[in-house]
């Protein structure tokens, strides 16, 4: 998946829960609207994508209060002393984690900037992930702007 593909996917689900893009295009970066495929490709550019992910406004339409988040813990491997008193190692499987918190984008917002990728990190959250290896049909275009909204 491009990084393109991915910002695509990341702003439709956090529009699905009220995140208005182009408006928040406008205001923060103060820049007329180019249309949805550009302005991803312009924050694509660079690491523009930081301002986005880093978002407050974007984490909380991302990430609702108190809703259920599932995602993919990745399996693990590291070494810790056992019961016995020798080193070993521990591997662990990957496995899916559902939580619910109130203030799950703030929680969100630190991990993220804690991880050494934000995107890598966001991927982890997208309800899609698993049904894009199965199903190859184009997502349909964002809404575009009426002509008296730019």
């Amino acid at each position: 998946m491009t990084r393109l593909e991915l910002l695509d996917l990341l702003i439709r689900q956090a529009h699905q829960n009220g995140f208005e893009f182009r408006q928040w295009y406008r205001e923060e970066l103060r820049l007329r609207w180019p249309g949805s495929k550009e302005a991803i490709a312009f924050l694509a550019e660079h690491r523009r994508y930081y301002a986005l992910l880093f978002s407050h406004e974007f984490a909380q339409s991302f990430w609702r209060s108190g809703a259920r988040i599932t995602f993919q813990v990745p399996a693990q491997s590291f070494t810790r002393r056992l019961s016995t008193g020798e080193i070993g190692v521990v591997h662990r499987k990957a496995y899916t984690r559902r939580s619910a918190r109130e203030n799950a984008w703030l929680y969100h917002l630190r991990e993220m900037a804690a991880s050494g990728d934000p995107l890598r990190y966001m991927r982890r959250y997208l309800r899609v992930a698993e049904e894009l290896d199965e199903d190859d049909s184009p997502l349909p275009d964002l809404p575009e702007p009426a002509p008296d909204d730019l």
